[in-house]
């Protein structure tokens, strides 16, 4: 199976929030075979570009199915209502699958 992938960008609004989010989070997404790839708020744009986004973020899943089983767990449900609280309504969450 194909690897999938969860690109997000958060715009923080509240920092504290955020950083319990951050801390919680990680647990859940490593129970579901989650790994980030990428540090965030160290993107770069060596080409220039129209989005200018804050903080983005690449996750790593085994596959489609365990990103969704990650981001549809009962115990997930209370952090997105969290992440929601300290982030802005522009945040976006994107989830590609690995070639």
């Amino acid at each position: 199976m194909a690897k999938a992938y969860l690109v997000v960008e958060h715009i923080i609004t509240d920092a504290e929030k955020f950083e319990e989010y951050r801390t919680k989070v990680g647990p859940m997404i490593a129970k579901h075979g989650g790994r980030y790839l990428t540090k965030g708020g160290s993107h770069k744009f060596p080409e220039g570009g129209h989005w200018k986004p804050e903080r983005v973020v690449v996750i790593e899943f085994p596959d489609m199915d365990a990103l969704n089983a990650w981001y549809t767990s009962p115990e997930y449900l209370p952090l997105i209502a969290l992440r929601r609280q300290c982030t802005s309504d522009l945040d976006m969450l994107i989830t590609l699958e690995g070639a």
